[in-house]
């Protein structure tokens, strides 16, 4: 029985490579490195990184810190075609939420599941009951805290946020089906043209960049300022300064 188009290895030399930082063994680095952090638990969240015209991504229901350069997919991002299947595995379902990252200009994608990014979302949605606002109409903001640093103010400008700049991050709600996301998030993206991330409501967060490593800085700031939103609302601090009106 002859194999399915793109995986009959033809088109291995797409990921073979000695190099550490190439796309395919990056992303099995960064997703063993991932799952130490409780983000890409039980097959969950996922990464893209694109190189040129090709976007490498990992597949989908797929232990993610086991993972083996064989098993990235590699699409043409011009024709949205695969050029490379790994046999045995499907496509990530958030392929056309990096994709939309991707169109915006990045080069990486991140996807996680991080709890300190449910229980933000959380957080919000409870604030937005009392208030009878959808969780669209608001989003996750807090200034004043020196880790805001790590986020850049947006594209097309230089530099990062400064300590007393706030930091909005849009939230959207979730679907039952990953790829039916990938509306709200393009939406989420043309009202806030300056975010890096979209928080996922009672699911988790996507984060791009312009690099890799600034996609994996940029992930690793934002989770740290979301534990401390949720340390912060424990005891009753405030994540801004309502008096101000910004």
């Amino acid at each position: 029985m002859s194999l399915p188009k793109n995986i009959d290895g033809s088109m291995d030399h797409l990921i073979k490579d000695d190099d550490p930082l190439h796309p395919a063994n990056y992303i099995c680095a960064l997703c063993r490195d991932f799952y130490t952090l409780g983000w890409v638990s039980g097959t969950g969240g996922g990464l893209s990184i694109k190189e040129e015209d090709h976007i490498f991504i990992a597949p989908s229901g797929v232990e993610k810190e086991r993972m083996d350069p064989f098993d990235i997919f590699v699409m043409d991002y011009t024709t949205r075609e695969y050029l490379r299947r790994p046999p045995f595995y499907k496509p990530s379902a958030c392929t056309p939420l990096f994709l939309a990252a991707f169109d915006k200009g990045a080069d990486c994608c991140i996807h996680t599941h991080s709890q300190w990014a449910v229980l933000v979302t959380l957080l919000v949605e409870r604030d937005n009951l009392g208030s009878g606002k959808a969780i669209t109409d608001t989003c996750f903001e807090i200034e004043k805290i020196e880790q805001i640093k790590g986020i850049p103010k947006g594209r097309d400008k230089e530099g990062m946020l400064g300590f007393f700049d706030r930091l909005k991050v849009p939230i959207i709600p979730n679907t039952a089906d990953e790829e039916d996301l990938t509306q709200s998030l393009e939406t989420a993206m043309e009202q806030y043209p300056d975010t890096y991330a979209v928080l996922v409501l009672r699911h988790g967060v996507y984060v791009w960049g312009d690099s890799v490593e600034k996609a994996k800085t940029q992930a690793e700031s934002l989770d740290y300022i979301f534990r401390l939103a949720v340390e912060m609302r424990r005891l009753e601090l405030p994540w801004v300064d309502r008096a101000d009106s910004r």
